[in-house]
């Protein structure tokens, strides 16, 4: 066999059992290890760990196909030839790939030729020697993270951090951080999602930092904020309702006339005077609205006001500066990291107008799903429904109240007049013609 054969390095080679077992029983006895053999699954890290960026079954379409499509049986057999021919890390080689591809061959995987190309075969050794040192790292993690009470932390947090880096084993690797919690793990979480080398982890680091902070957010939003400058109208801080996707409203709130009466008022006190330079996003983004794949950085944005800022009364001038500043911490795309006054305000300006939007947005769906009686909604409500559809704000749920309300006269002219505004957003013109 030549040494070019070889898949591994060395080091992964002669790794002892049952870290070099590549089949199912290699957990099972990993499970029986106690933490004391910490040591040895450092080692077996350093080992794993590539020099360069990974990528882990980036295979072609009609492969990935196949998998979305798939015959399980045939899948099952298929995958069963890799540790069949392949039971150690001493026997991950090319020719036994080769082999492997051969029997993928007979069982009619797609993109595999009979017999297999070069091509193929050199895709197929990289990806499976790549999942070979991802799962290696998994189950390294997991012992470690069983006692790492134990010591071995800086180095399990330098491995944790190559690993994150590089974009293999990333998740077991940050539930390792997550368990050394604070401060060690916490620093070099707050490092990984400044790194330019994490790429499109990114989010998912920030989201395990906002456990691990969370309890932070929750001492601060037990803090009144009787001292604090409020930047919503009084009768909007009294609301007693927190947030969902929006500041929602209770399901069971009876439509009586006094709820109806809030109901307005809060309409009033945060009416747009005029359209608001970014419009409000609708609250429960789903990826739809633009084609997106990945969820817009406002929503991680959000994620921390909410914490901090869990009533409409919390919604503060201080507590926005805070949100602010940890936003910047967390390495948030488009949140400045030391603000000068201008950037500041007007992060508070946009949020302000986004909370009170969402908040305006709950009240229509009240509104439009709870209240049945037009009198206690007419002509108000289409004239403000109106107002906030062309200002940006709460768009979608007041265009949705007007059709609500379609039999009022008032409400079928307003949104024939929006359907026909060539300066209104297409998709407000075109739910008013639903």
């Amino acid at each position: 066999m030549s040494r070019d054969d070889h898949l591994l390095p060395l080091a992964m080679r002669e790794l002892p059992p049952p870290w070099n077992d590549l089949t199912h029983r290699r957990r099972p006895a990993l499970a029986e290890l106690p933490p004391t053999h910490a040591e040895q699954a450092l080692e077996v890290l350093r080992a794993s760990l590539p020099e360069r960026r990974h990528s882990v079954h980036d295979w072609d379409e009609p492969l990935r196909d196949f998998y979305d499509e798939r015959d399980d049986r045939t899948l099952d057999e298929a995958d069963a030839w890799l540790p069949r021919l392949m039971p150690t890390t001493a026997d991950v080689t090319r020719d036994r790939v080769s082999q492997v591809l051969a029997k993928w061959s007979e069982l009619g995987i797609p993109s595999v030729s009979s017999p297999p190309t070069r091509e193929q075969i050199d895709v197929t050794a990289a990806e499976w020697a790549t999942s070979v040192r991802q799962a290696l790292a998994s189950d390294a993690f997991a012992l470690l993270e069983r006692g790492i009470h134990l010591g071995h932390a800086s180095e399990a947090v330098r491995l944790a951090k190559a690993y994150v880096r590089v974009g293999l084993a990333v998740e077991p690797a940050v539930r390792l951080l997550l368990t050394l919690g604070r401060p060690r793990g916490e620093e070099a979480l707050l490092a990984l999602v400044h790194d330019d080398e994490v790429r499109d982890f990114r989010p998912y680091i920030r989201s395990r930092l906002l456990l691990l902070r969370r309890p932070r957010y929750e001492a601060r939003a037990r803090k009144p904020a009787s001292d604090e400058e409020p930047l919503l109208p009084p009768v909007v801080r009294e609301l007693p309702y927190g947030w969902a996707a929006g500041f929602q409203w209770p399901a069971d709130l009876p439509a009586a006339e006094e709820n109806v009466a809030r109901a307005r008022a809060i309409l009033l006190a945060c009416r747009p005077a005029e359209p608001v330079p970014d419009p409000v996003p609708a609250p429960a983004w789903s990826g739809r609205e633009s084609g997106d794949e990945e969820p817009p950085a406002w929503l991680e944005v959000r994620e921390v006001m909410r914490n901090l800022m869990p009533y409409a009364a919390h919604v503060t001038r201080e507590r926005m500066f805070e949100a602010m500043r940890e936003c910047a911490l967390l390495g948030i795309p488009g949140v400045p990291p030391e603000p000068d006054e201008e950037e500041g305000s007007r992060f508070v300006r946009r949020w302000t107008t986004w909370v009170g939007g969402w908040i305006a947005g709950e009240v229509f769906t009240w509104l439009g799903l709870y209240v049945d009686d037009e009198a206690l909604v007419t002509p108000w409500a289409m004239e403000l429904a109106e107002q906030y559809a062309r200002c940006g704000v709460a768009m979608e749920q007041a265009v949705m109240t007007l059709h609500r309300y379609g039999t009022v006269t008032l409400s079928r002219e307003a949104l024939a007049r929006i359907a026909a505004d060539g300066t209104l957003p297409p998709q407000v013109r075109e739910l008013a013609t639903r």
